[in-house]
């Protein structure tokens, strides 16, 4: 009896719903596939533009969903047997590749998870082995993403429904720990949102290795390839403007990998169950729509200039500064390290909240240099077209979404003194604005 009453207080009925509850479960579950595709034939060279003429849109779309064959050409066996061999490999680096392992944060059973450590070692090897093939081959030898674009896409989606079924599923199996938002009952929103909130299989953890590997390397290969694709047309350099999109997506892709660790104390991690969500997002939603301002390039060949160059450098390490030197602050102070002396209140429940550094600027500045980072990979596009912007506006949307999620919880978290903290800190991203 005391068990089944432990397990209860352990997995409590979720009462509330986020997302405008099963039915905005419903719309994002099938919006997010549909807009991937759509950025893909909405901004390519087949499609006629980006985005095609008005008066073409409607009756393209018509007839293209009225076609089985259109149906058919999404399925690509080729490319879904390379990203079945993609997923392997990165498993296969997770478990042969050395790593330290170290614990994640106190979960609500009283237990931490171990994680292991060598996504970056996974990146490394990626790149190694990539950059040989170019470099033995030609460029010819990695334009195969490119040229088999929809059907990687497609390979991913159904990797993303498997995992989210198959976690669902296994979720009602054993003595699981439910995450606290995933347990509505209401299956459909219960598979997009996540109901087990560490699905493992042994010591392998489903969500953390699909947070990292398989989609953001996957995202920098794309990357590579859609520059490999310019160059193979312009006979063997690539633009300024595609330099600095793979530079500077290479570089954040690189940055997130060697500083592993630092996501373990994000929500997705902490809080969130493993569900459609995040795995449409991790395998889906970051390979192929971070990169589309690389794909706009490859037939949109932009050359910048060296004064269009310099400001561009600048808005985007303006933001990995702020990014980075606030997470440093944040986690040296999680750590029990305060090297630069910043303020701080002390809270009811034994906690401390920055109030000075970055912390004291804005609640979220990591967020407000994500967003400066997102604006720096869209302006070497240039200005014919707003949908090579959609990655901004999204992450705006998304970063501002999250950002009251986090204000909900830490609510319920610190109570009175979060409306102490919020006086103190006024501004949530952006200084004086927002």
């Amino acid at each position: 009896m005391s068990v089944a009453k432990t397990k209860a207080d352990l997995n409590p009925r979720t009462q509330g719903y986020e997302f405008l509850g099963p039915l905005g479960a419903l719309f994002i579950t099938l919006a997010v596939p549909a807009t991937t595709y759509a950025l893909y034939f909405g901004c390519s060279e087949s499609s006629g533009g980006c985005p095609p003429a008005l008066d073409t849109l409607w009756p393209t779309l018509s007839s293209s969903l009225s076609d089985p064959e259109w149906w058919q050409s999404l399925w690509d066996t080729k490319a879904s047997l390379m990203y079945l061999a993609w997923y392997a490999f990165c498993v296969v680096a997770y478990f042969v590749l050395p790593g330290d392992w170290i614990e994640g944060t106190q979960i609500r059973d009283g237990t931490r998870k171990m994680y292991k450590i060598n996504a970056f070692s996974t990146f490394l090897l990626s790149m190694g082995i990539t950059f040989g093939l170019i470099w033995r081959f030609g460029a010819q030898s990695f334009t195969f993403i490119y040229e088999h674009w929809v059907g990687f896409a497609t390979a991913a989606l159904a990797m993303s429904i498997f995992q989210g079924l198959a976690c669902y599923l296994t979720s009602f199996h054993g003595d699981k720990l439910l995450a606290l938002g995933g347990n509505t009952g209401n299956p459909i929103y219960d598979f997009f949102i996540g109901r087990e909130l560490n699905p493992s299989i042994g010591l392998f953890d489903v969500k953390s290795f699909n947070e990292l590997r398989p989609g953001l390397i996957l995202w920098a290969l794309v990357d590579i390839s859609l520059a490999c694709e310019q160059a193979v047309r312009r006979g063997s350099n690539i633009t300024d403007s595609m330099a600095l999109v793979l530079f500077f997506q290479l570089l954040y892709i690189a940055d997130g990998l060697y500083n592993e660790p630092a996501i373990f104390t994000t929500m997705d991690i902490t809080t969130d169950g493993f569900g459609f969500m995040l795995a449409v997002g991790d395998l889906l939603w970051v390979p192929f729509v971070y990169s589309l301002q690389a794909r706009y390039l490859v037939s949109h060949q932009v050359e910048l200039g060296p004064v269009w160059c310099a400001i561009v450098l600048v808005v985007n390490f303006t933001g990995y500064y702020i990014f980075r030197s606030a997470n440093g602050e944040k986690n040296d102070f999680r750590n029990g390290k305060n090297p630069k002396n910043l303020r701080y209140m002390d809270t009811a429940r034994g906690t401390k909240l920055l109030t000075s550094g970055w912390w004291g600027v804005c609640r979220h500045p990591n967020y407000l240099g994500d967003l400066l980072m997102a604006l720096a990979w869209s302006l070497p596009t240039g200005f014919e077209t707003p949908i090579t912007y959609f990655y901004v506006a999204y992450f705006t949307v998304l970063l501002i979404h999250r950002e009251l999620r986090d204000e909900e919880n830490c609510e319920k978290k610190y109570g009175a003194d979060w409306h102490k903290y919020t006086k103190l800190v006024k501004y949530r991203i952006f200084p004086y604005i927002y």
